[in-house]
C-alpha cells in the first residue's frame, strides 16, 4: 500500500542511462549519493541555535559524472517534476570570480555548492543528477541535492574532508543562490546521518549525538499530502526575522538562550504574532530534548505525545501548518498503535511524520486515504547513512 523507495542501484542505473544519451555515448566515471531527511522533531528552531531530531532518509539524490580537460560545466537532470530547462551548461569563472544564479532554478542549488566548495581550483565535469526525494514535500530535496554535489566534487577535486565544513559550505549555497535563509539542520543530517539512528544536533555548538532509532517493532512512516511548498517566498524568511526580532527584545542573541519566563517578562514589548511566534521556539527547544530522552529509553508513547504537542504548536504559535496537514495528522491518531504524528518540514504543504507500530502500518494507511481529502503518498522508511560514493 506504500509507494516502494527507488533503490540506489536503480537511480544509478537511470542517471548513467541519461549519461550516454547525452554525452556521446560515454559513460560516468563517479557516482555518489546523498540523503534527504526527515525531521521527528524540533521545527523552525535551527536557525534559532535550539535542537533538532531529523533522520536520514533512505530517498537520495544520486549524480554521476565525468572530469573534463577545460572549465565547461554541463548537467542534466532526470528529476521529475522540476521546470525546463533539464540541461544547463556554463563556464566556470576565472580568478575566484562568483558564479551567478540564473534560470532554470534548480541549477541555482549546484552554482551555488561550486562557489561555496572549498577547495579550488575546480575542473571541469559533466554529470547527471537524479533524485527520489520528493520535491516541495519538506523532506529537503534541495540539501540532498546540494550534499550530492559537494560529494561529488570531492572526487574530482578533494577537500581537506571535514563534514561540518562540508555541511555549512552546502548551506552558503542555499542562502546565497536558492535565496532561502535556511538553517544547519538538512545539509549537517545529509552529511552526516547514520544508519539504525536519529541525530540530535545542537544547533549552536553543531555537536551531534547518535539516538538509536532501530527497534524492529518500531516504522516511521511519511505520508505526503502532495501540496507542494516552496521555502523561497515570503512566510519562511519572516517567521526569521519575527524570531530575530523577539530575541533582540529579550536581549538574547538567540531565541535559544531564552526561557519562558524570559518571554512572559517581556510579553508587553512583543507584538502578540511576534509573542506566539517566540513562545513556539522556546517551547520547541525543550520538547527536542525531551524526546530525545524519550526516544533513547524506549519511550514511545511520550515521544508521540511531544510530537503531537510539536505539531498543535506549529499549527497555532509558528502558523506555518495547513488544513491538508492538519488531517494526515487528526487521521494517524485515530488508530490503534500510532505513537505520535506532526508535520515535519518548513509547513504549508509537505509531509507528516508518524511513528507507529510496525503492525499497525496497513491499517494506518487505509485509515489515512479513507479520511484524507487528498491524494497521499505514503513512504515506510528508516534512519539510513549520509553521503556516500557508490561504485559504477
Amino acid at each position: 500500500m506504500a509507494s516502494l523507495v527507488p533503490r540506489v542501484t536503480d537511480l544509478v542505473s537511470e542517471a548513467r542511462q541519461v549519461f550516454h544519451d547525452n554525452f556521446d555515448g560515454l559513460d560516468p566515471e563517479v557516482a555518489v549519493c546523498a540523503p534527504g531527511r526527515v525531521n521527528l522533531i524540533g521545527e523552525h528552531t535551527d536557525y534559532n541555535q535550539g535542537f533538532v531530531l531529523p533522520m536520514a532518509l533512505p530517498l537520495v539524490t544520486v549524480m554521476v559524472g565525468s572530469r573534463i580537460s577545460d572549465k565547461n560545466v554541463s548537467i542534466v537532470t532526470a528529476t521529475k517534476a522540476v521546470e525546463e530547462p533539464r540541461r544547463v551548461d556554463f563556464v566556470l569563472p576565472k580568478d575566484n570570480q562568483p558564479l551567478s544564479p540564473g534560470q532554470p532554478n534548480w541549477a541555482n542549488y549546484i552554482k551555488g555548492v561550486l562557489q561555496h566548495y572549498r577547495a579550488k581550483p575546480l575542473p571541469g565535469f559533466k554529470a547527471v543528477v537524479v533524485s527520489s526525494v520528493p520535491l516541495g514535500g519538506g523532506l529537503s530535496s534541495s540539501a540532498s541535492l546540494e550534499v550530492a554535489v559537494y560529494t561529488f566534487l570531492q572526487q574530482l577535486c578533494p577537500d581537506d574532508g571535514d563534514k561540518v565544513a562540508k555541511a555549512e559550505a552546502c548551506q552558503k549555497a542555499e542562502h546565497t543562490h536558492a535565496g532561502v535563509p535556511c538553517g544547519i539542520m538538512d545539509q549537517f543530517v545529509s552529511v552526516l546521518g547514520m544508519e539504525g539512528h536519529a541525530l540530535l544536533i545542537d544547533c549552536r555548538s553543531l555537536e551531534a549525538t547518535l539516538v538509536p532509532l532501530a527497534d524492529p517493532s518500531l516504522v516511521i512512516l511519511i505520508t505526503n499530502s502532495n501540496v507542494r511548498h516552496s521555502l523561497t517566498g515570503s512566510e519562511y524568511p519572516s517567521r526569521r526575522r519575527q524570531c530575530e526580532e523577539a530575541a533582540a527584545i529579550l536581549g538574547k542573541t538567540s531565541l535559544r538562550e531564552a526561557s519562558l519566563k524570559d518571554l512572559e517578562d517581556t510579553k508587553g514589548r512583543l507584538e502578540s504574532v511576534t509573542f506566539r511566534r517566540a513562545r513556539h521556539v522556546i517551547e520547541e527547544i525543550k520538547r527536542t530534548a525531551e524526546a530525545a530522552e524519550a526516544l533513547k529509553r524506549g519511550d514511545y508513547r511520550e515521544f508521540g505525545r511531544l510530537m503531537v504537542e510539536s505539531h498543535n504548536s506549529l499549527r497555532d504559535y509558528y502558523e506555518v501548518s495547513c488544513s491538508e496537514l492538519d488531517e494526515l495528522v487528526s487521521a494517524a491518531m485515530e488508530v490503534d498503535g500510532v505513537y505520535g504524528s506532526r508535520m515535519t518540514g518548513g509547513g504549508f504543504g509537505g509531509c507528516t511524520v508518524t511513528l507507529l507500530e510496525a503492525d499497525a502500518v496497513d491499517r494506518t494507511i487505509q485509515h489515512i486515504k479513507e479520511h484524507y481529502s487528498g491524494s497521499p503518498t505514503f513512504y515506510i522508511t528508516k534512519p539510513s547513512d549520509g553521503a556516500q560514493i557508490l561504485s559504477l
